[in-house]
Order: structure tokens, then C-alpha cells, then sequence
């Protein structure tokens, strides 16, 4: 069951049903979404993702997903999953434009990573951020994140992956 973690900001809980509109309109704002999988997903297939974290994600015990709040208010979305593509468990997350540049992607990614080392046993943490995505490039390399590889896209375009290691306990 995911766990709700908090921040010296932000709330990290399960979504809820009412959240729905929320994460709508995060995935459909062509700012956030074309850094995210496929890049804009029409209104209908927002719809119907948020419908799978419930039925394929939340009742299966899949992953961990997030809705970030701040202030009460949903600022983002947040996860951490295995994939193919990094090999391990990446950690994913998407903050509303209006959170941008007020250092909250460095405090959500950092959340994230020590969820994965402490909560989920982990000795890395990787993400897939594509190549001109320098604000989540920047983000994860003031986490300490390091450049392993990148992966060519059949679109023509390059994804890097990065990865943290567990800190060696002192």
C-alpha cells in the first residue's frame, strides 16, 4: 500500500476519487505532459489513467503513485516502479508549472529516492529524463544523480538515464 510521505513542503498521499479533475489537467498542460511518457495525452486518456492507478495500480499493490500537495492543493504527481528502460526502480514526478523554479522538484525527487533506499530496501534509485529536459536534468544532478547511458528513441530522439546510489552508512 502506498505510503503518504511529507516533506518540509508537500503532502505525498494516495490519490482519491476527487483528485481526478486535478490530474486531468496536470497531464493535459502540454508544459508538463511533454516531458512525461508520450508527451500530451488527450482528456479522455487522462481520464483514463487516473482510472488505472485504482483498478491496475492501487488494487494490485503494483507501485507506489503520489498525488503531491501543497497546501492542500495538488501541485503534482509523483511514483517509483521498476522499468526495463533503467533496469531497477526509476522515480518518476511532474509538478504543476505555477511550483516550477522554487526548488520543490529537488524537494519531491529527494523524497522519492530516500522512499526507494529506506522504504523499499533499495541500494539505487534511476531516472529517465529526455535529453533537452535540462530543469530535470539540473534537479537530479543537485541529487547527486549520475549520467549512466543514454537510450535512443525510434522517434530520433535521446532519453538519459541516471542513477543515485544508497549513501553508505557511516
Amino acid at each position: 500500500m502506498t505510503p503518504t510521505l511529507r516533506t518540509e513542503r508537500l503532502l505525498l498521499e494516495p490519490y482519491v476519487p476527487d483528485d481526478e479533475e486535478d490530474f486531468v489537467a496536470l497531464f493535459g498542460d502540454t508544459r508538463v505532459s511533454q516531458w512525461i511518457g508520450d508527451g500530451p495525452v488527450p482528456e479522455a486518456e487522462g481520464r483514463a489513467l487516473f482510472g488505472r492507478i485504482f483498478t491496475k495500480v492501487y488494487d494490485r499493490n503494483a507501485f507506489d503513485v503520489w498525488a503531491v500537495r501543497k497546501d492542500g492543493r495538488l501541485i503534482g504527481h509523483a511514483e517509483i516502479k521498476p522499468t526495463e528502460v533503467s533496469g531497477g526502480h526509476e522515480l518518476v514526478y511532474a509538478l504543476t508549472p505555477a511550483s516550477w523554479g522554487t526548488g520543490l522538484g529537488t524537494e519531491l525527487a529527494a523524497a522519492i529516492a530516500h522512499y526507494g533506499f529506506d522504504g523499499l530496501g533499495l541500494d539505487q534509485v534511476h531516472a529517465t529524463v529526455a535529453a533537452p529536459n535540462t530543469a530535470s536534468l539540473a534537479v537530479l544532478d543537485k541529487l547527486g544523480f549520475t549520467h549512466v547511458r543514454d537510450k535512443s528513441n525510434d522517434d530520433g530522439t535521446v532519453t538519459r538515464v541516471l542513477t543515485l546510489q544508497k549513501p553508505v552508512a557511516r
